[in-house]
């Protein structure tokens, strides 16, 4: 019965589309067209109570204008509530409910399916990329050997890459977990600092320590940094090893200067990436021109091997006000 009725449809109704965002649905049956209408436009009203969007019935045809997604939804419910009065010759409320919350329904389902590749799952949580761009940085993150991305703070950049790093790891793909980071500045002058060399260098790889607790029991994170699993260490101490079995990250590129990147990124060795990640609006460096995060991306952006992800204030997550304040300084540098 339901396939006699999709028959049907195909011939009885006709969907135009609009430069001005109006979907227009043609009933070439009157008789269909009142139906799903229902008496003094009710179905409509409620269709469009429901979808919060304006419907309007005009001559043989009924009009719908929202955004792109919203007309699809209200398209998909109408050819719905026409094949359930083909079917059973009426229309109920219910019915109306059933036409959108299918449809929703599906799209959460096909949305669910399409993300699952991207959910990184650690012990204490799973995670999931917000935008379209950190969706991009996950798959480069598990594609490529060579990653640099550039962002505002906020963006995922780290937490995202220690994630599927730890995964790595816990998964036995990889040894060892190196995260790094320039400490106070490309110079690393850390002498004047009191205590042994952890005590001046563990404020500035704070962060690094607190993406690993945000995915890991502290005892097994500490566990693994003392039989060398997990390494955190800064940048001056990379010089002259070769990285093996390894995922590398180094995080506040932006205060690295372009022979310390070259650096880094020369330490690749057997099934090893490699992380750099900085925000070029953030450069610490006394002479800002020293840095070398923008210049490895002109340099290296043509390798197919190296994977480019540039975040910008849409892709920020961290809070609300994170994305316009960032918003706000951007627009101020560029007037």
């Amino acid at each position: 019965m339901r396939t006699t009725a999709n028959k049907q449809l195909d011939s009885e109704l006709k969907f135009v589309y609009s430069e001005n965002g109006t979907l227009s649905v043609i009933f070439q049956n009157n008789d269909l067209l009142l139906g799903v209408v229902g008496e003094f436009n009710d179905n409509l009203k409620e269709l469009e109570k429901i979808t919060n969007t304006s419907i309007y019935s005009r001559g043989n045809s009924i009009l719908i204008k929202s955004n792109v997604k919203k007309n699809e939804l209200v398209k998909n419910a109408i050819k719905f509530l026409a094949e359930q009065f083909i079917i059973n010759g009426t229309i109920e409320k219910k019915d109306i409910v059933s036409s959108v919350n299918k449809f929703m329904i599906d799209e959460k389902i096909n949305n669910s399916k399409k993300n699952i590749e991207y959910i990184i799952k650690t012990p204490k949580k799973s995670v999931i990329p917000r935008s379209e761009k950190q969706k991009i940085y996950v798959r480069s993150l598990k594609e490529n050997d060579i990653i640099i991305s550039t962002g505002p703070a906020g963006t995922g950049k780290t937490f995202l890459a220690v994630a599927v790093a730890l995964t790595m790891l816990l998964e036995k793909k990889i040894e060892r977990i190196i995260l790094s980071r320039p400490a106070v500045e490309a110079g690393e002058r850390l002498g004047f600092l009191p205590g042994d060399m952890r005590e001046k260098v563990d404020p500035y790889l704070r962060p690094l320590y607190d993406s690993l607790y945000d995915l890991l029991d502290f005892e097994k994170i500490q566990k693994r940094i003392e039989i060398g699993d997990i390494e955190i260490a800064p940048l001056a101490f990379m010089r002259g090893r070769t990285l093996k079995n390894s995922f590398a990250i180094l995080d506040e590129a932006q205060n690295a200067t372009d022979t310390q990147i070259k650096m880094f990124l020369t330490r690749i060795g057997e099934n090893t990436k490699i992380v750099i990640n900085g925000d070029p609006s953030q450069i610490d460096l006394p002479n800002k021109s020293l840095s070398g995060l923008n210049r490895s991306k002109k340099l290296l952006g043509h390798l197919k091997e190296i994977s480019i992800v540039d975040f910008d204030h849409n892709d920020v997550v961290r809070h609300p006000l994170v994305s316009k304040i960032v918003k706000a300084y951007s627009d101020q540098n560029n007037d």
